[in-house]
């Protein structure tokens, strides 16, 4: 008989529906049965403004879900602007429960995957979450996360990662903003994978200065970029490509230019685990 895998969702950032969960969650027993059974805390459907819940109701859905014995994963229901402002003080009330689990995510939730990964609780991953089912091809990316944490399903892994090098992927507008804080961890030896959706290529570049000139960056084994997705159109051309953007700030850095990375904010992110990933 298959063990049935316990995954928390919370939303750090903005809220979800119901609709979403109902959906995420059929998606999941029709692909894979009783191996898999979704908890969509509370919070999740709460408004306070812009987020889904205060700050409080948001670190506290997180902690609970954290430390829940009966757990084996957290899972980010959506991404968007809110996760920096958690309660700086719950990392110190997280337990042995939380330091055994995989939390799971992107985009704005790698504030949270960066801070637990400096203070090494649990397993971090970059990759699809809840609200990209509303994307074009959405059914997959949902799969695919579900697939790893449920699995241990490599198939939807970004193929760098099974080289055996230790990698970490970011937003780049997140990174920028984590450089220079105490939730920064150290990216020595990392192939630091970026991508980002939104901006223009002028906030990228903005954006590279910041992440190049953070000193945890600077030991990196090396940059890749992933996909920039609906920039904007400026006023006037920029006049480079966001790759050219990247490796132009690679150079400056002295730092090596990897090459692209199959994520970005679409259904086609692949899975990128923090750290070293073992296969067995």
């Amino acid at each position: 008989m298959t063990e049935t895998k316990h995954i928390a969702i919370v939303c750090p950032g903005g809220p979800i529906t119901r609709e979403l969960a109902e959906k995420t969650a059929s998606l999941a027993s029709a692909r894979f049965s009783d191996s898999v059974s979704l908890h969509f805390h509370e919070q999740c459907f709460k408004t306070a403004g812009h987020f889904a819940g205060t700050d409080a109701e948001r670190s506290a859905a997180f902690l609970d879900a954290a430390n829940d014995p009966k757990v084996d994963a957290v899972w980010f229901g959506r991404g968007g602007y809110g996760a920096c402002r958690l309660d700086d003080d719950l990392f110190g009330k997280l337990n042995e429960h939380a330091r055994a689990k995989t939390y799971f995510g992107y985009s704005d939730n790698g504030f949270l995957l960066a801070r637990l990964y400096k203070k090494k609780i649990g397993r971090q991953v970059h990759g699809p979450i809840a609200t990209d089912l509303n994307r074009e091809g959405g059914e997959e990316a949902i799969a695919r996360a579900i697939g790893f944490l449920v699995r241990g399903d490599t198939s939807g892994l970004e193929p760098t990662v099974k080289t055996g090098k230790p990698c970490a992927a970011f937003n780049i507008t997140v990174l920028a903003h984590l450089a220079g804080t105490n939730w920064m961890p150290d990216l020595t030896g990392h192939v630091v994978m970026l991508e980002d959706v939104g901006e223009y290529l002028y906030a990228t570049d903005r954006a590279m200065f910041s992440i190049i000139n953070a000193r945890s960056v600077q030991n990196a084994a090396g940059i890749m970029l992933g996909r920039l997705s609906e920039v904007p159109e400026n006023d006037r051309p920029f006049g480079s490509t966001d790759e050219e953007i990247v490796q132009y700030w690679c150079a400056r850095a002295g730092l090596p230019y990897l090459g692209r990375a199959d994520i970005g904010h679409d259904a086609e992110n692949k899975i990128v685990p923090f750290g070293v990933t073992v296969f067995t």
